[in-house]
């Protein structure tokens, strides 16, 4: 599938909406580079060890762990870890939504017909990550089961009931967290799970008049989008080798960025 950026041809300077007295920070699309959310994560600590605040911060993953990136697994291991650990020792309140990615990894273990479209989606570089092939070109339905099958068998348990655990929004204050966006016009109790897993054009061209900041990732862009009424954080880490997070404090948003270190 070719990889297409998307921006907007105007940005307005944002305002500072509230986070409910939270600190809060929101990683983009990771995309199998677990060096880069290694690399953010850390950043994320430091930052939040310097603010001197006392009451826990708040970390959330819009999705899209897995696909496209070398490391699928990986990310879902340090994935798995890093909720533990904020449940264990209380250094941060974890929070993972959905990402269309996780819900097509999710439906090829449910049935393989899916599967050479999963191929061609990024879903290629997931099964490796296994240590599964697939079948040579587009394959055929018989060759997809048998790697439907052999997936199945070498994914492990916790990493299943991990992705189906997996939120569809978080809210804190004025901003709401999903993965792609909202439904202009439609009351957020109201709004359908798929849209905010996949949309993408009439929530990209139009204002959502739902009173609050929607902070998603989904559309990959060169640099992360700031705008009055929602905030993009995909920065197309696969392709342009940087993974975004935004800070939220009820001060203006701030970018941490993780970049892939460039050999000569």
């Amino acid at each position: 599938m070719p990889f297409k950026f998307f921006s907007s041809k105007t940005q307005s300077k944002p305002s500072a909406p509230s986070t409910g007295g939270r600190l809060v920070y929101a990683i983009g699309d990771v995309h199998g580079h677990l060096d880069l959310l290694d690399q953010l994560l850390d950043l994320i600590v430091q930052d939040a060890a310097a603010s001197g605040r006392d009451q826990v911060p708040v970390l959330i993953l819009v999705g899209d762990y897995v696909d496209r990136g070398p490391e699928s697994r990986g990310v879902i291991d340090r994935l798995i870890a890093l909720g533990e650990a904020a449940a264990n020792l209380g250094r941060f309140e974890a929070r993972f939504l959905l990402g269309n990615h996780e819900q097509t990894l999710l439906a090829f273990l449910e049935s393989p017909e899916g599967g050479p479209a999963w191929a061609e989606f990024g879903g290629g570089e997931t099964l490796a990550s296994y240590g599964v092939a697939p079948p040579p070109g587009r394959g055929d339905p018989e060759s997809w089961k048998a790697v439907q099958a052999e997936f199945r068998g070498k994914f492990p348990p916790q990493h299943e009931a991990f992705l189906r655990r997996l939120e569809l929004s978080a809210r804190y204050g004025d901003y709401l967290f999903v993965h792609a966006g909202v439904r202009p016009g439609v009351p957020i109790e109201q709004q359908d799970p798929e849209d905010l897993v996949w949309i993408r054009g009439d929530f990209l061209s139009e204002p959502h008049r739902l009173g609050c900041v929607v902070v998603h990732g989904h559309t990959p862009s060169e640099t992360p989008f700031l705008g009055p009424d929602r905030i993009n954080i995909d920065t197309g880490a696969y392709a342009t080798g940087v993974l975004t997070a935004v800070k939220l404090s009820g001060e203006a948003p701030v970018i941490l960025n993780a970049r892939k270190i460039r050999r000569p």
